[in-house]
């Protein structure tokens, strides 16, 4: 995924579907290098991962 993608998604109302490592996630932020992004499974209690954004999909 691109970071302008990225952002979008965030700043989005709707929801929007995002695998990482073929399990739905959601993003939380975007990092301040621009280049990681720290989310967590859509499970309860899931603890927060920080992932490279381009290994993030859109489905």
């Amino acid at each position: 995924m691109e970071q302008n993608r990225l952002k979008q998604i965030l700043s989005s109302s709707a929801e929007i579907h995002v695998k990482y490592n073929g399990t739905s996630v959601w993003i939380d932020k975007l990092n301040e290098d621009g280049k990681t992004a720290t989310v967590h499974a859509m499970e309860p209690l899931e603890e927060r991962t920080i992932v490279e954004i381009h290994e993030l999909e859109e489905s």
